[in-house]
């Protein structure tokens, strides 16, 4: 999922991003709530993790302006305020959930995989092409009953290619919905296509005959329709 995180803490927002990339999302931070507003009107998110007491912009606030511009990622709010009216009012808000801070990290992971269930948007619990399976709920890939050990952006490039299979996704649209904003301006496209090739020789060397990882040329790439 790519997932921002509007919360002006370091000490909650970095070891929170980190643990997040971890899981294969991409992640980004937003300092304060107009940062915040600004980013999600550029990127469609997956998850947005509000704080409700932000500099410039305050959570409550920018949850209302994020519904009215028919934003339809998942919200999940966090605040160290656990009043009964205050959850109210955040979820009143247009938040999908509420998390009381300090919030273990377990309890997290749990909440927004539960509101992946919730959501009209969810999709199968486990991918599959032809003998290749990807779990999203665990983070695991195997062909053929055998592990692949992959890195988190070759994980979430198969993940994109596996959730679309027909669709073809050219170098600068993997950028833009798998790399961090402050990090596509020194990726390229040679940055997608070492991934690429290097995800080509783990399924290869995993058991599959052919590539199923199609070049379209002169587009981009996906899962070929031909050989699974």
């Amino acid at each position: 999922m790519k997932i921002l995180i509007v919360e002006d803490d370091d000490r909650i927002a970095k070891p929170l991003a980190e643990d997040l990339r971890h899981q294969h999302h991409v992640v980004e931070i937003a300092v304060d709530g107009v940062e915040g507003w600004e980013y999600a009107q550029a990127i469609a998110y997956d998850l947005i993790l509000l704080d409700l007491m932000l500099p410039k912009l305050d959570g409550i606030s920018l949850c209302k302006q994020l519904r009215q511009s028919q934003c339809n990622a998942l919200i999940l709010m966090l605040t160290a305020k656990d009043t009964i009216s205050d959850k109210i009012i955040g979820l009143d808000a247009g938040a999908d959930d509420y998390l009381v801070k300090p919030f273990d990290i377990e309890e997290l992971a749990a909440r927004i995989r539960a509101l992946c269930r919730r959501s009209a948007e969810t999709k199968p619990p486990v991918l599959t092409y032809g003998k290749l399976q990807l779990d999203p709920a665990s983070n695991e890939v195997n062909y053929d009953g055998q592990a692949l050990t992959l890195t988190p952006k070759e994980y979430m490039i198969l993940e994109l290619f596996m959730r679309q299979r027909d669709r073809v996704f050219s170098r600068s649209e993997i950028l833009d919905k798998l790399w961090e904003l402050d990090t596509v301006i020194t990726a390229d496209d040679r940055t997608v296509r070492t991934h690429i090739t290097n995800l080509r020789h783990k399924l290869k060397d995993a058991g599959m005959s052919t590539d199923c990882i199609e070049t379209v040329y002169g587009i981009g790439y996906r899962l070929s329709s031909k050989n699974k």
